[in-house]
């Protein structure tokens, strides 16, 4: 949003799109392809530790019987911001002035607190796990002896120095976002070449669609898994940040139908890939060879998804570079976010130094290795669980601007488009309680 596209490039665009509306769908389809972007930003913001740790876990406690879970979650999160991705493009409004506007000041805010809250508390797992895949890897090239925290400092800068020039020019924007559709892309192929060289039972990976909660093992409860990947697969962060990458980038009423596209293609198809490959990738290694995986295993057992197929070393440092690149990635985009919300609710010019320094208030999660060493993997899932509690707060304030008429206008749904819009958000809101609540009383009633 600092640097607005080339108007004259968006005015094409624009002619395009409206010419692609008309088109048959194959043509239509292939014409979007230049123009996604948004959902890619989401994907990588997504695939993070919660993301893998749930993935991971699934696979390697449960085997192929929770497959059903992360499809699940991100379906609901894309139907959700498929209806944001309309009310934002119909009416061009910035969404925390819209909501402050039309649903309420206080609800805005909680949003927005909610979201760098979410974003502060998620920072920790990701350094956890960047830090362990980062002393894995240097363990695995023979450089023993790399404190944890030391590893934390290092993604830190790095961290920092990535997210600070985060906006000031177009054209790093549009290389990270390269960066992030190939490292997606590239996670998804390489566990689906895990996939094929191990031996996969194609009818208990069918009967894992259906959902079913297996009995608990290894101290560690199938309600937790489920309740932190459908927290994984939208968090409340990204539901913040969405409607503004749509607007950064010039879009309008012309490309709806390109949102919604963009959500299927750069975050509905590769996040259910990468998930369910990570899934089945586990349960064929870990699970099949009767690894014992808990709550404080260690990285180098983890690895083992592609050691036993590629190789103990090649397959240990694959694993761990995919695992860090998944981290980092997230780990900007928190910090990325928490200085968003300061220029937007504050009013902080972008670029400024107090914008600046609100995107360091994540960083005390560079502790987390000093904190938790016990589970370098595992912290991803409380962590998942708290921030999904949040959701709520972004679910209600959607649901009020989806049925205002002073904010749609002419373009709010009605009839079973309205109504169809609504119930998604009340069925995402649903599920993702009611998972709570079976967790809470699931953590409350343990003797």
């Amino acid at each position: 949003m600092a640097t607005p596209p080339d108007p004259d490039k968006l005015a094409a665009e624009k002619d395009l799109l409206r010419e692609l509306e008309h088109a048959p769908p194959t043509k239509r389809w292939l014409g979007y392809l230049k123009f996604i972007g948004p959902g890619y930003l989401q994907s990588a913001m997504t695939l993070g530790s919660g993301t893998a740790a749930s993935s991971l876990f699934a696979g390697a406690v449960f085997g192929y019987s929770l497959l059903w879970v992360a499809p699940l979650g991100m379906l609901l999160g894309i139907l959700v911001m498929g209806v944001v991705s309309h009310q934002t493009l119909s009416t061009g409004q910035r969404m925390l002035p819209a909501m402050s506007t039309h649903a309420g000041k206080w609800l805005a805010f909680g949003f927005a607190m909610a979201a760098m809250i979410a974003s502060i508390v998620w920072h920790f797992a990701q350094y956890n796990l960047a830090a362990s895949v980062l002393v894995d890897a240097t363990t695995t090239i023979g450089l023993e002896g790399v404190p944890p925290i030391a590893a934390s400092g290092v993604v830190l800068v790095w961290a920092i120095m990535l997210s600070v020039n985060y906006g000031k020019s177009a054209r790093f924007v549009r290389v990270y976002e390269s960066m992030l559709k190939y490292t997606v892309w590239g996670i998804v192929l390489l566990l689906g070449w895990v996939v094929t060289q191990t031996e996969t039972d194609w009818g208990a990976l069918a009967s894992g669609f259906i959902p079913s909660i297996p009995e608990a093992k290894n101290g560690i409860n199938p309600i937790e898994v489920i309740v932190a990947t459908i927290a994984a697969a939208v968090g409340i962060n990204m539901l913040l940040l969405y409607p503004y990458s749509l607007l950064a980038r010039g879009w309008g009423r012309e490309h709806r139908g390109l949102a919604k596209f963009d959500l299927f293609s750069g975050m509905l198809l590769p996040y259910v890939l990468a998930s369910a490959l990570m899934v089945i990738a586990s349960a064929n290694t870990l699970w099949a060879s009767g690894v014992d995986v808990d709550k404080g295993t260690a990285v180098s057992t983890l690895a083992r998804v592609l050691g036993d197929v590629i190789g103990p070393v090649s397959g240990r440092l694959l694993f761990d570079i995919g695992m860090l690149a998944m981290a980092l990635s997230t780990i900007t985009l928190h910090m990325v976010c928490c200085g968003f919300v300061a220029m937007e609710w504050f009013g902080l010019p972008f670029g400024s130094t107090k914008q600046r320094l609100c995107m360091l208030l994540p960083i005390p999660g560079a502790l987390a290795p000093a904190l938790f060493s016990k589970y370098p993997v595992w912290l991803s899932m409380p962590t998942t669980i708290i921030c999904g509690a949040m959701m709520p707060i972004a679910y209600i304030g959607f649901l009020i601007l989806q049925r205002k008429k002073a904010y749609l206008g002419d373009d709010r749904p009605t009839g079973f488009r309205g109504f169809l819009g609504t119930a998604v958000i009340i069925a995402a809101m649903i599920v993702l309680i009611t998972s709570l609540s079976f967790y809470l009383i699931n953590l409350f009633s343990k003797p």
